[in-house]
């Protein structure tokens, strides 16, 4: 049985939850996310929880089992509280600046690089060094700021480029370190 699978989605108070056939709709403060869950695996709602069940122990059952109650976990977190992933740019002349709700990147190439806030998604300067991604969709939070992060990966010399915050960057010895 899958540990993860077998417990319980409880759900806070202002968050209503709407099961219809294979569809799981999330509504609360933040906003509304739905979820189609795939064809084995039930849903189903019992004292104010939401439980995901399995009807056998096939191989694609028992991998479905786990990912449908942790997707459906991050929707009620994301209505709830939201998610949000820090980015910093590091290097000489790296910075960020807002125009709107778009961001404009100064990062070392011929011209600066806006990126588009997709709908859903919020991007705040902190300094021009600091960027917070943050929406209550984790998969589109955590997709926009790959996005960014890959406009210039820390390269392994200085570390210069845009990485997490936290983010440690192994890096090499150069030409003098022989």
């Amino acid at each position: 049985m899958s540990r993860i699978g077998k417990q319980p989605v409880t759900i806070p108070s202002g968050v209503d939850v709407a099961i219809d056939g294979q569809n799981v709709t999330v509504k609360g403060p933040k906003g509304s996310l739905s979820y189609e869950v795939p064809a084995p695996i039930t849903v189903a709602q019992e004292d104010g929880a939401i439980v995901v069940s399995r009807p056998n122990d096939e191989r694609e059952s028992r991998s479905l089992h786990g990912l449908v109650r942790t997707l459906i976990f991050n929707n009620v977190t994301g209505v709830t509280e939201g998610f949000s992933k820090k980015l910093e740019i590091v290097g000489t002349g790296y910075r960020a600046t807002a125009k709107g709700s778009d961001l404009e990147l100064a990062l070392g190439y011929s011209h600066p690089i806006t990126v588009k806030a997709p709908e859903g998604i919020t991007l705040q300067l902190e300094g021009n060094t600091k960027i917070t991604v943050s929406g209550i969709d984790k998969q589109q939070v955590g997709e926009v700021a790959a996005k960014i992060r890959k406009l210039r990966k820390p390269e392994p010399y200085k570390g210069k480029g845009v990485r997490y915050a936290g983010e440690h960057v192994r890096r090499k010895a150069g030409k003098a370190g022989k």
